[in-house]
C-alpha cells in the first residue's frame, strides 16, 4: 500500500522531534523478528526510557541529515531496520537491546551503528557501548570510589582514637596504683 506524501510528511516530523529529544539513538537490523518479539523489545526499552521506531530508510536519512546535519551510510541501514531512541539514560535503549540480542541471538536482531554525543559509530562500536552500565550504575560506582578512601581513612583515625583511649586507661590505672594524682605525675 502506498503512503500517500502528506503521511510521509507526517512520519518524518515525528522521526526529528523523537531524534531531537534523544539523548542517543542506534540502528538495528530485525530481519527475522516476529511482532511479538518486537512487541516484548518496545516494552522492555519503555521500561528504560527508551523506544524503538520503524521507518522507511529515506525518512530516517532525512531526518537524521535536517536534525543531526550527519549522513547516514547504506551500510548502516542495510536490512530491516529500526531506530532504537534513548531518551533518559544515553546507553539505557543499547544495554536494553543487548539483552534482546542475546536471548534471541544476532541472526533476529542486531547493532548496525549508533549516534551518541555527535559521533556517529559503527556495529563494533555500538556493541561495546551496550555493554556499559547504565548511568546510575557508573555514578554508584564512582561515589564509591571517592568514598573509599575516606571511609578508609575515618576507619584507621577510629581506631587510633581507641588505641589512644586505652593507653589512657591503661596509664591512668597504673598512676592509680603507684599513688599517683595524674597520668603526669607517673611520667616524671
Amino acid at each position: 500500500m502506498a503512503v500517500s506524501k502528506q503521511k510521509k510528511q507526517e512520519i518524518l516530523e515525528d522521526i526529528k522531534k523523537n531524534l531531537q529529544d534523544a539523548k542517543s539513538v542506534a540502528f538495528t537490523s530485525n530481519n527475522a523478528l516476529t511482532v511479538e518479539e518486537i512487541s516484548d523489545i518496545r516494552g522492555g526499552l519503555r521500561e528504560v526510557g527508551a523506544k524503538m521506531m520503524l521507518a522507511k530508510k529515506t525518512l530516517i536519512k532525512i531526518a537524521f541529515k535536517d536534525v543531526y546535519d550527519v549522513e547516514l551510510s547504506d551500510e548502516m541501514l542495510d536490512g530491516q531496520i529500526a531506530m532504537l531512541l534513548s531518551f533518559e539514560d544515553e546507553v539505557g535503549g543499547l544495554g536494553k537491546t543487548n539483552d534482546y540480542i542475546k536471548k534471541l541471538g544476532e541472526e533476529k536482531i542486531k547493532f548496525m551503528g549508533s549516534f551518541l554525543d555527535g559521533t556517529l559509530s559503527g556495529a563494533e562500536e555500538t556493541k561495546a557501548l551496550a555493554k556499559l552500565p547504565s548511568k546510575e550504575v557508573l555514578l554508584g560506582q564512582l561515589v564509591w570510589v571517592i568514598s573509599a578512601p575516606t571511609s578508609k581513612l575515618v576507619g584507621t583515625l577510629d581506631s587510633l582514637v581507641a588505641s589512644f583511649v586505652r593507653v589512657v586507661d591503661a596509664t591512668k590505672s597504673k598512676a592509680e596504683a603507684e599513688g599517683k594524682e595524674t597520668i603526669w605525675d607517673l611520667l616524671k
